[in-house]
Formats: C-alpha cells, structure tokens, sequence
C-alpha cells in the first residue's frame, strides 16, 4: 500500500484576505476538491491509499461530503488533522477544558482518521516559545539541544493521545541545516543518524501497546531543504535516511514502518522518489509553486500518476 498524504494549511483563508484559498467560501473549495477527487476515481485505486489533513474549520465539510458519496468511491481516502493536543479528554476527570487547542478525541469525533504530528513547522512554534522564555536558546547550542529534547517529549504525549483516540499518526521528523552540520555527505552521515533516532526514541516512546490496528507513518523532512530557493536531497540522501528510519524503527521498536518523504512530493521528483524501495509515498502541500500558488486535484492526480507509472516500471 502507497500512501499520499496532503496537508492542506491556510485553504480555510480566501486569498482576498491573505491566505490561498480560491474560493471566498472555504468549506465549499473542499467540498471541490473532494467531488474532484472522486471524479478522478482517487478513491479507489489498488494499493493506493489518500488521506487530506486539514485545518480545523474544513474538517466537518471534507468528512460530511465523503458521506455523500459510495463506499466503493471513497475506500481510499481518509480525513486527518493537523495536530492534536498534549492532553484528551477523559471521563470523570476533564471534559476538554483545553481553549484553542483540539483534544484527539474531539479530531475523532469530527470524523477524523488521521493526526499530523511533529510538522517541521509545529516544532518551530514549539521551539520559539522556549527561546520566548529563555532567549539564550538562541545562541546557547547546549540549551538549544535540551530545548529540543523538550519538545520531542512533547510531540511524544501528543502522538500517546492520537492513538489511545484509536487516529492514525503522521510523524514528522527532520534534522535542520544546524544539526545536518557542514561537509561532505559522509562526514554529515553520522550527526544525521544521532538527530533522527533521538527524535524517533523521544517521540515514539511508550507506543508499543497502544497500536490496535493503527498505522503510524514516518514522514522525513529535511528541513534544511524546505522553502523557497533551497536545494532539496538527492535520490542517495533520501534513500540512506529512509534505509536508517526503518532500521532503527524494526530494531528498536519492532515494528515496520512506513516511511514517507515529507519535504514535499511533487510532479517534479515523483518519478525519483518512486525509485526509492525504502520510499512508501510522499507528503503533499501546493501543486502549484509558481504565479498563483495552490492545490489542484487534477495536479495531484498528475503526481499520483507519475509516482505509480515509475513504481510499475520499477516492480
């Protein structure tokens, strides 16, 4: 099974007032994209497996318009949320008094399947909240490392509360340019390996008895390549940390992953990526980085296409 996963951030904004959403209404662009989804038959591809997550305010549109459609159309495709809070909800003890963030049971109940965790961008929000309450973070590299050991056990409470919820779990994890460090690929090989299986040990600490049918993909993000201008990895680089996520997840904590490339899976490195054999899928943002940037269901089909025709090429 090959899994497509799109995070969907900021479409619950219309572009007149700032954010990428083509339509003034937001709930009826999702509604869109999964009418278009099912007209292009993305719902039921073999061994093919989709799933959108989405900003809070979409949530109840995407998974209500789902229902409206046969279960043979939409076997494929699941809804998920784009992050769920350190603590949930329990019975005779708190009721959900956790004003601005959403409990996993609360994503559950919304007809969620799905929990994005760990996002390159969540940790940063994480991180610069420590740098507000100790500044010195900031240039101080011991700190710095403690620092973002805290937030990994944080993002480990937050992956306990998605599965005790009975969501599958996306974790995303990365090293940035600091922590990848300067030299050659075989002097960087070493400080790569270091970050991913402190961040893999940290965050998955404690799972092994709360899967129950679950899945939990892995989705690398080099950050150090996201954004504008920067130059992503290299099909060597790619499958050399994908090899190391499943060996160190088989070995340490006896399961098998799925791994997934996080740094943005695109109609432009499909076909590389496909090539990969530790390499189960990609995460999907925009399909469209240039001009207007957005998301399209018929460029997104185009990606899909692309990355299945190399896997059967390949197999």
């Amino acid at each position: 099974m090959k899994e497509i996963l799109i995070n969907l951030k900021r479409f619950d904004i219309p572009r007149e007032l700032g954010g990428i959403c083509p339509f003034s209404k937001p709930q009826e662009w999702i509604e869109s994209v999964i009418e278009e989804t099912i007209k292009y038959g993305l719902g039921n591809i073999k061994d093919l497996h989709i799933t959108y997550f989405l900003p809070e305010a979409l949530i109840l549109s995407a998974t209500n318009k789902l229902k409206t459609f046969s279960d043979e159309e939409t076997m494929g495709i699941d809804i998920g949320c784009e992050g769920v809070f350190r603590e949930d909800i329990k019975k005779g003890s708190n009721f959900g008094a956790f004003t601005t963030n959403l409990p996993a049971t609360a994503a559950k109940n919304l007809g969620c399947a799905w929990a994005l965790i760990g996002h390159s961008e969540e940790r940063a929000d994480k991180l610069g909240l420590i740098e507000y309450f100790e500044p010195k973070v900031k240039k101080d590299l011991k700190l710095r490392i403690h620092a973002r050991e805290i937030v990994d056990n944080i993002i480990n409470k937050e992956v306990l509360c998605a599965l005790e919820a009975n969501l599958n779990v996306l974790l995303c994890i990365g090293e940035t340019l600091e922590e990848r460090g300067e030299g050659k690929f075989a002097e960087q090989k070493p400080r790569i390996e270091s970050i991913l299986k402190s961040q893999l040990r940290l965050n998955l600490k404690g799972i092994k008895n709360k899967f129950n049918g679950k899945k939990v993909i892995i989705g690398y993000e080099p950050i150090w390549a996201i954004g504008p201008g920067k130059m992503p990895p290299g099909k060597e680089y790619i499958s050399f940390v994908s090899q190391f996520i499943k060996e160190i997840v088989k070995n340490e904590l006896r399961f098998e992953p799925i791994v997934v490339y996080g740094g943005g899976l695109k109609e432009q490195n499909a076909r590389m990526l496909a090539k990969i054999d530790t390499i189960d899928g990609g995460l999907v943002a925009l399909t469209k980085f240039t001009g207007q940037i957005g998301f399209s269901v018929i460029e997104l089909k185009r990606i899909i296409d692309n990355f299945l025709a190399m896997r059967a090429i390949k197999n």
